[in-house]
């Protein structure tokens, strides 16, 4: 049996809806049997894989780790990932290293092949570790399928956290949300950026998020989203943002419509 998330409406009423049932669904995506499976099969290979090659050379495994990672998309991507993996994250020139896109270095750590001479996949805790982003990423999926914004919505707060427990500088911590493009969507729209912030220098972006942050929580340091208020209320205007860009287009659409069904042209 698939599971399907349950999603009555978008936008604010429906991130109600999901937050108030998000464990009960959750508790049923893991049950349902195409999950159960793969996750069964996880548990009991992984700890037999020892080489980027014996991971990218099993379909199944390497679902549940790019899906673990975000990375679901690379499924086919095999010489790619087995580089990313075999390069490791010690070496600055690695290519783990050279991405802006940070999820590459996260799947690369956290496996080790390049970084150690026995990998993590050896370790007994391993299988669960990855599995719990999986199925965290996994239902964030299937949300998404229903309601892409409402999947960012629900994603936020463990990206978020994954990057204020870093013990790194405030301006590295800005610059991993920069690297990482659906967190850097989620700030975009919840500070109302415009399309064209995305070709300003990177220094100059941070400038602006700081500028934000100071106008809606009185202080421009990223360590104010470790309370929940804070990032409920970053969530409220990513949200609002998107129902009314969603409501303008709609808007826009209606007045071309009834434009056209009187007769009249546009001009584009």
């Amino acid at each position: 049996m698939s599971f399907l998330a349950i999603i009555p409406q978008g936008g604010l009423q429906g991130w109600a809806y999901l937050k108030r049932t998000l464990e009960v669904q959750k508790n049923t995506f893991v049950q349902s049997g195409t999950v159960k499976r793969d996750l069964e099969f996880f548990r009991a290979e992984i700890s037999s894989v020892r080489s980027a090659e014996d991971l990218v050379s099993n379909r199944s495994l390497l679902s549940v780790a790019l899906t673990a990672f975000g990375l679901e998309a690379d499924l086919q991507n095999k010489f790619l990932i087995k580089k990313v993996l075999e390069e490791g994250t010690l070496a600055p020139s690695s290519l783990a290293n050279r991405f802006s896109d940070k999820r590459y270095f996260e799947l690369s750590k956290a496996f080790g092949f390049g970084d150690y001479s026995v990998p993590r996949t050896a370790l007994s805790g391993f299988p669960d570790e990855v599995i719990e982003k999986y199925t965290a990423r996994k239902f964030e999926i299937l949300v998404g399928e229903k309601d892409s914004d409402l999947r960012q919505a629900l994603s936020f707060d463990r990206e978020i956290e994954r990057i204020l427990k870093k013990k790194s500088s405030e301006t590295a911590k800005w610059l991993d949300i920069l690297g990482n493009p659906p967190l850097k969507t989620f700030f975009d729209s919840a500070f109302s950026l415009p399309l064209a912030f995305g070709k300003l220098p990177l220094d100059r972006q941070i400038d602006i998020y700081k500028d934000k942050m100071s106008s809606i929580f009185g202080r421009s340091d990223i360590i104010v989203l470790e309370k929940s208020e804070a990032r409920d209320q970053l969530r409220t205007n990513f949200l609002l943002a998107k129902q009314l860009s969603e409501t303008v287009s709609l808007n826009g659409a209606t007045t071309a419509l009834t434009l056209l069904q009187n007769g009249l042209s546009l001009k584009l």
